[in-house]
């Protein structure tokens, strides 16, 4: 089972949607009192419709049950239901702005409470879930088709009892991905935006990679990185982890660490089953 949450307006419904489109079963809005009843009835039932069950949960929930919910998570797991918690969210500008063009109320706004305020008490709501959640996705920088498809390689195609890898290059002038669990600065490496015929190109194209290859530091970069994932990667999958996401970033996010994303990508496809790969800022 997988359970989504996250902050309203940064993409649940379209997480939900994405995967009732792959055949889920999908519940939003669940109380949480009727979680432990609710997995009580897809392990008792052969339907073929519950082989693959979501279930949506808000910040409408009492914070009680809220801070209840990895407890309860945690006892199902015992009980033998295979569960993930995916956790979606997004900067407070990023919300405000979606919430104006969409003109809907937040779910904890009120006359005496402003959109701003209302952020900040769902973000307090859902602290212990954002905390304990299986993978986080910040689609601060992420157009909702764009989550859809994150949805569908990431938690759906995931092959069970296999650990998730996704390797992400970014701008730090665009701000650092708020879902990496590992985060590297190469912004010391020599960087092909001063050479002006490379400055329009990215990480991806042959005269960039001809001229990074050539480069004795981003060398001994790949080489370190490398070295440093291929210890701990493993690591992290022996601990039954579902998801890692190694986030590279330069200053703008278009040449060298997109160049070591793909390096990386295609030394890690070799030794594990689910490595994706995803260029933020190009």
């Amino acid at each position: 089972m997988i359970i989504i949450s996250g902050l309203s307006g940064a993409g649940k419904t379209v997480a939900l949607n994405a995967l009732e489109d792959l055949t889920y079963y999908c519940i939003d809005n669940l109380p949480l009192g009727l979680l432990s009843q609710f997995a009580l009835e897809i392990t008792n039932n052969s339907q073929a419709a519950y082989d693959r069950v979501a279930v949506g949960i808000d910040a409408r929930n009492t914070q009680e049950a809220l801070q209840h919910l990895p407890q309860a998570m945690a006892e199902l797991r015992v009980s033998g239901l295979a569960t993930e918690l995916v956790f979606i969210e997004a900067g407070d500008d990023t919300l405000i702005e979606r919430f104006s063009e969409t003109r809907r109320r937040h779910p904890l706004s009120s006359h005496s409470m402003s959109l701003a305020d209302a952020i900040q008490m769902e973000r307090r709501l859902l602290a212990a879930l954002a905390e304990s959640a299986d993978i986080r996705i910040d689609t601060s920088r992420t157009r909702m088709h764009e989550l859809r498809d994150v949805v569908r390689e990431r938690i759906a195609r995931r092959p069970r009892a296999s650990l998730s890898l996704q390797l992400v290059s970014f701008g730090y002038k665009h701000g650092v991905p708020r879902d990496a669990d590992f985060v590297f600065d190469v912004r010391c490496l020599p960087n092909p935006y001063w050479e002006t015929h490379l400055r329009p190109l990215s990480g991806r194209d042959k005269a960039v990679i001809e001229f990074l290859e050539n480069q004795p530091l981003v060398a001994s970069m790949l080489e370190q990185l490398t070295i440093f994932l291929r210890f701990w990667v493993p690591q992290f999958e022996a601990g039954n982890r579902s998801y890692l996401t190694v986030a590279i970033g330069c200053t703008g996010g278009n040449h060298r660490s997109v160049y070591l994303v793909e390096q990386l990508s295609e030394i890690f496809s070799k030794q594990l089953q689910h490595v994706l790969v995803r260029h933020r800022d190009i």
